[in-house]
């Protein structure tokens, strides 16, 4: 058996020259594209009866990753969307491994023409501006916590930050100054600068006062950084409570996204204000 048909060396390859140094990818993708082949070569190695270092290409067949799919769906209970994140990142392997080795081209074709599975675009809901002000008058600022929830809730509104983005926020990246600013390290290594309201700018002071650089904005109760879940609960706890003095909260699924698509509308809304009709 040639080395050029075992699988092992493929998976290597592919995790680490083509993810990481060719196309760059960020450390949660490339993490999505590992546990995918971790659930994967397992499950294959037992319906082959193969070790999994001694597995070729062509154990891998069609057949196998159609069983793979199935029990994604049935015994893991995945969703649809799930089921085809994971088939992308088998494309994707049988692509990079096709590119490379003329004798797989078919192997190639036939792993890549498994479907996809269609599934209904979920559309992302959005809060109406008294919704919104609902929820910011939430927190209780008078307490430590408080203050820090109210300016959380008001940095990803103003901002339109990922949940992810705001976990990693550094005290370095806030410009706090005479036209204060935010530095926001987003998807792909992407780096994209957003200016901060007053409002923002002085509630954001209050919580780094004599902090670190290096610090997390955003701390919990024991002074760890909050994480994308806690931020998430964050936003999931104080809309539960406005949805008792806005009932139509009650009827939407508020996160961190939530406020995202949030800040997009709003700015959208207020620049076809601004702008002149074409019409006159």
């Amino acid at each position: 058996m040639k080395d050029k048909n075992l699988l092992g060396p493929w998976i290597r390859r592919f995790l680490l020259e083509h993810l990481v140094a060719e196309r760059n990818l960020s450390r949660n993708t490339q993490t999505s594209y590992r546990d995918t082949l971790a659930l994967l070569l397992p499950f294959a190695s037992k319906l082959e009866g193969c070790a999994i270092d001694r597995m070729t290409v062509e154990d891998l067949t069609p057949e196998v990753v159609r069983k793979f799919l199935d029990h994604l769906e049935r015994a893991r209970r995945c969703s649809d969307a799930t089921r085809n994140q994971r088939l992308a990142t088998i494309h994707s392997l049988a692509r990079f491994i096709g590119m490379r080795s003329p004798v797989h081209l078919a192997w190639c074709s036939e792993i890549r023409a498994i479907p996809f599975k269609k599934t209904a675009k979920a559309a992302i809901g959005y809060l109406e501006k008294a919704e919104m002000d609902a929820l910011l008058r939430q927190p209780d600022r008078r307490t430590t916590l408080g203050a820090r929830d109210h300016a959380l809730l008001l940095f990803l509104y103003n901002s339109g930050a990922r949940a992810d983005e705001a976990a990693k926020l550094t005290v370095g990246n806030l410009q706090l100054g005479a036209s204060p600013s935010v530095r926001l390290h987003g998807k792909g290594n992407k780096i994209r600068i957003c200016p901060l309201w007053p409002a923002t700018a002085t509630s954001l002071a209050g919580l780094v006062t004599d902090r670190d650089k290096s610090d997390a904005v955003f701390l919990g109760r024991m002074k760890e950084p909050l994480t994308r879940f806690g931020i998430h609960r964050v936003v999931t706890q104080y809309a539960a409570m406005a949805s008792k003095t806005v009932p139509t909260l009650a009827t939407k699924r508020v996160s961190p996204h939530t406020i995202r698509h949030t800040t997009a509308v709003h700015l959208h809304v207020q620049v076809s204000i601004s702008t002149p009709s074409a019409l006159g």
